[in-house]
């Protein structure tokens, strides 16, 4: 087993995740099969709990680990399926070591960071890098590890040194240290300033660990002399400085490696020989497609935690799969649940105008998932006004229980309708708590993972834009569900319920029958959505926005079930052979 460990200097969200991936990617391209390991040194024990405003978006696995949004890059760029034990946190390895402690399994000995949790840390990533993730059996031939935060912070010191043990405890020529660092410009000077990576280099050598390839970070290419002052204070060869510079999309990353020859600075120094030149084509294509986009479509997001786009990462990405398919140029504005209340109107009237006119003029709208009560009011306006004006509307989790709650209220005439999640007091409760779930411990126990939804009929659009006749494995997130209760009243009055879990009685998709595009979805499908195979929800929502929808359909794309997989993009990547379908398919519309 090989490993390649990327760290980070200077300052956090330089891209180590993407900077990671894209180091995945370029080797998996040469033929190597690839694994990914990601230490947050945070001391919960998953990111289950935290605020996206803290940490971004959780990102949850199949098999139901809320773990890191870098995952999601990991498994997006990699085509691969990680579990819950990719992501080690401090929580988890102390966790690990105090039980352990408990059953005496340390027999009296004195518990310490050094060696217990240390060499802990090392049993778990050599264990972990050996599961396969490419549902291919065996274990991988490298593996990626990333170490979050940046080399100084007090949090990640016991990572730190395990890892500078784990590069004798594998061997030099098995271990290849990676380390993502700044080059700022100042604006007075205008030069590129090789300093903080210096001194960044210079702490992490002082640890133990000595980086072999330096990534830096900048908003232009760097220029040769910079190059090679970095070279010469922080003992690292030219032609081993990779400049990650800004681009117009995350794809040109893996193409930028590339370009400058890291995947063979790689092989050098991992001892790897006859690798054949990395096969990019796919990517290459998708980059300069995503780039030549011109035909915009405007999908307007209603949601509680715009402030960070990180909050929606794998929606945001799965809205750019789709658009990539479609051959649309993503537009996506970003609506305050709130500014769209009426409160608003007395207490911010410039936001709530903008937000109002932002949603009259969209094309599309989505409202993602969430917790609490801030901003529902807001997302069942939303609801409402796409539902009677027939703009087509994706609803996730939330978004679903929202749009029955609207439909309950506007349609059914029950005015009180809510879900006991924000009125435990409702007397029409069209949304309830799950039964089987916890509430009183709140991380880890949620409905998680991956589970089978049952489609109940195969004339319905969700099942033409999967492609599938009888089920769908997506993951899940929640803890509230729509009342079985309501169900018969609410179908009596025209919404249809075309997805249902193995038991009957959990609703999984929604549909109204004679609307362009109005779908909502217990479960969470961006998480399942590639660059090159869009999610189908994700993909009918662009179709329906875009006017491409009936022409879809119509064609006979989706009236008859005969591939197995959702639709994919028509260049096959360099992971694994895609079928070609669906670019071509659209592009004759």
């Amino acid at each position: 087993m090989k490993y390649v460990l990327v760290t980070g200097g200077v300052v956090s969200g330089l891209g180590k995740g993407v900077t990671a991936s894209s180091i995945g990617v370029v080797l998996k391209a040469c033929g190597l099969r690839v694994t990914s390991v990601k230490i947050d040194p945070y001391l919960n024990t998953d990111a289950g709990t935290m605020s996206p405003f803290e940490h971004g978006e959780v990102f949850v696995l199949d098999d139901g680990g809320e773990v890191d949004l870098d995952l999601g890059n990991y498994e997006r760029f990699l085509d691969i399926t990680l579990t819950r034990d990719n992501n080690i946190t401090t929580g988890k390895i102390y966790q690990s070591v105090i039980e352990r402690e408990r059953r005496g399994d340390y027999l009296g000995k004195t518990v310490q960071v050094v060696p217990h949790i240390t060499d802990c840390i090392q049993d778990w990533i050599e264990r972990v890098a050996r599961v396969p993730v490419d549902g291919i059996a065996g274990s991988a031939d490298v593996c990626v590890i990333e170490l979050g935060g940046t080399v100084g912070d007090i949090e990640s010191m016991p990572f730190i040194e395990a890892l500078r043990q784990f590069q004798f405890r594998v061997g030099r020529d098995n271990f290849c240290l990676v380390h993502v660092s700044l080059v700022p410009v100042l604006g007075v000077v205008g030069e590129q300033k090789t300093k903080p990576t210096q001194h960044s280099v210079r702490e992490l050598r002082a640890y133990g660990l000595t980086p072999h390839l330096l990534a830096c970070r900048s908003a232009q290419p760097l220029e040769q002399a910079t190059k090679e002052k970095l070279s010469q204070f922080c003992d690292v060869p030219a032609d081993h400085i990779l400049n990650i510079h800004d681009v117009s999309n995350i794809w040109h990353v893996p193409l930028l490696l590339r370009d400058q020859k890291g995947h063979i600075a790689i092989f050098n120094k991992l001892n790897l020989s006859s690798i054949p030149p990395p096969a990019l084509e796919s990517w290459a294509t998708r980059a300069l497609r995503c780039d030549n986009l011109s035909i915009p479509v405007k999908i307007v997001m209603v949601g509680k935690y715009t402030g960070l786009s990180d909050s929606y990462l794998s929606v945001l990405k799965a809205l750019q799969h789709a658009c990539i398919a479609c051959s649309r140029k993503l537009v996506l504005e970003w609506v305050a649940a709130t500014d769209l209340e009426e409160h608003a109107k007395i207490e911010r009237p410039d936001s709530h105008t903008e937000a109002w006119a932002m949603l009259k003029r969209a094309d599309g709208v989505l409202v993602p998932g969430g917790f609490g009560d801030r901003g529902v009011q807001g997302k069942i306006l939303a609801a409402n006004y796409a539902r009677t004006n027939e703009i087509p509307y994706l609803g996730i989790c939330l978004g679903m229980q929202i749009a029955v709650v609207e439909f309950a209220r506007n349609v059914l005439g029950l005015e009180d309708a809510n879900s006991t999640e924000f009125d435990s007091a409702t007397p029409h409760p069209c949304v309830v708590f799950m039964p089987e779930v916890s509430k009183t411990q709140m991380g880890g126990t949620m409905r998680l993972g991956s589970r089978k939804t049952l489609l109940q009929t195969s004339d319905c659009m969700t099942a033409k834009l999967y492609q599938k006749e009888t089920f769908i494995d997506e993951r899940h997130r929640h803890r509230y569900e729509v009342n079985p209760e309501m169900v018969e009243r609410l179908e009596t009055a025209g919404l249809q319920f075309v997805g249902k879990d193995e038991t009957g009685r959990r609703m999984e998709i929604l549909e109204l029958p004679g609307h362009p595009y109005y779908v909502g979805v217990q479960f969470h499908p961006e998480f399942k959505s590639r660059p090159g195979k869009p999610s189908a929800v994700f993909l009918g929502l662009i179709l329906a926005a875009s006017g491409q929808m009936d022409s879809y359909i119509s064609g006979g794309h989706g009236s008859s079930i005969r591939n197995p997989t959702p639709p994919t993009l028509g260049h096959a990547d360099s992971a694994s052979s895609r079928d070609t379908g669906l670019s071509e398919r659209l592009e004759k519309l």
